[in-house]
């Protein structure tokens, strides 16, 4: 349970808040390469932690991320020409280029000096992993660019989907992080989702539903280990690692890809989730990519054109009661993703944290809020934060037997710390 104040805290991410200093410290996965896709391509609106923006890609592609409005009378750019290097408004033709620099303001006579002082806001943009991503905080803090495992394998490889959620970041963060849940919410997936079946460690999953959590501090945030009774004698461990801020990998099932989300906050009531699937050893496969682009597994079906849910919250998630009395689905609710968002977004925009009564499966829950906590707090004492080194970013999740009495932080090393391009470990 948290007071309001550390609540607040938590789940506050504009300019200035605790959190929102704090995570405008870190790269920040802002939109698909794919949506800015060619030089002069329509520009697109880009809303990131409380932050109206507009994103573009100019004639000679280099991607600007700037002020949504312009600096004469507050028109979005959002209509604006992409053209000639630059994004011209269409009230009155002031011209950005990608540095939030007016370079033409026709109206006005050059002599007068006006265009010089005309500047937006602008943000420093990188794009990787079929991502573009924006730094939204001191440019002499600015790290390098990110280099989780997702990010660094090849294309073919990997698949990344995103869509809108009506919550704030933090309870999709959790959720994430929270393996006890799969035992319940996804139990009538485990051996029907194309992306998970087949894995022995779905039948721990189902046979032990009480999980012991041991969790484990590491440079770029925490290994959230999830351990369940498995046969002869061994325990089935599946570890999360969660990633300074907002990243999570999620264990992999029998040859299936791996996993990994990443939850931004849009405002405070609305966040991006983020999903990927990747195989750091082998090409994504036809039928893996044909699931995952139908909504299989951790993405989702979209409502045409759009990156809302098809199943959302102003249709009650399409939830079927006869499939959930028959106990093809335990919550009645289609699809992993949609199992775990609609249970999150009804907690409310924000969860109230106050009236909340954690219990021993919630262990990685507590220490990831003390380790935001703890890291909020030295930034604004200026010193280091966790996860901004490349190194801290170089970890996988696995799925693994081991003896009784051998813990994951020995076991499990060569599978959460391995050199790219090796299989997953997994049961």
């Amino acid at each position: 349970m948290l007071t309001q104040e550390q609540n607040d805290q938590l789940t506050r991410a504009g300019r200035g808040t605790l959190m929102g200093d704090l995570f405008r410290r870190y790269w920040i996965p802002a939109l698909h390469g794919w949506e800015i896709a060619e030089p002069d391509c329509a520009p697109v609106r880009v809303q990131i932690m409380g932050e109206k923006l507009v994103a573009f890609r100019d004639s000679e592609g280099r991607i600007g991320v700037i002020d949504e409005f312009c600096a004469h009378r507050s028109v979005s750019l959002w209509f604006g020409r992409n053209e000639e290097c630059g994004l011209r408004c269409p009230y009155h033709g002031w011209k950005y280029d990608v540095n939030g620099q007016c370079v033409d303001l026709p109206s006005e006579p050059e002599e007068s000096g006006v265009r010089k002082g005309i500047k937006l806001k602008s943000y420093p943009a990188v794009e990787r992993g079929d991502v573009v991503w924006i730094y939204m905080g001191p440019p002499e803090l600015k790290p390098a660019p990110p280099e989780l495992e997702w990010v660094r394998v090849s294309p073919e490889r990997r698949f990344v989907s995103k869509r809108l959620q009506e919550s704030n970041y933090l309870q999709a963060i959790e959720g994430g992080i929270d393996s006890s849940h799969v035992s319940f919410l996804h139990s009538g997936e485990l051996e029907t989702d194309p992306l998970f079946k087949g894995s022995k460690g779905n039948q721990y999953n189902l046979e032990d539903r009480m999980p012991v959590f041991e969790v484990v501090d590491f440079e770029g945030g925490l290994l959230i280990g999830a351990r369940r009774n498995a046969e002869h004698g061994k325990y089935y461990w599946r570890i999360t690692p969660w990633i300074m801020p907002w990243h999570t990998i999620i264990p992999p099932r029998a040859g299936h890809p791996l996993g990994a989300h990443a939850w931004v906050p849009i405002d405070d009531e609305h966040c991006w989730a983020w999903s990927i699937n990747y195989h750091p050893g082998r090409a994504l496969s036809a039928s893996e990519l044909k699931a995952m682009r139908e909504g299989a597994g951790i993405h989702v079906k979209y409502v045409p054109g759009t990156f809302v849910p098809l199943a959302n919250k102003s249709n009650d998630y399409l939830i079927d009661r006869m499939t959930q009395r028959r106990g093809r689905s335990y919550s009645g609710v289609e699809g992993i993703a949609m199992q775990d968002a609609s249970l999150q977004e009804s907690m409310g925009p924000i969860q109230d944290r106050t009236r909340e009564h954690l219990c021993m499966t919630d262990k990685g829950i507590v220490g990831t809020r003390s380790r935001l906590l703890r890291a909020a707090k030295a930034a604004r004492e200026g010193k280091t934060v966790p996860g901004l080194d490349p190194a801290s970013q170089r970890v996988r999740s696995c799925a693994i037997e081991l003896p009784v009495g051998q813990h994951y932080k020995e076991g499990a090393r060569h599978g959460l710390f391995p050199a790219l391009d090796t299989d997953p470990v997994t049961v």
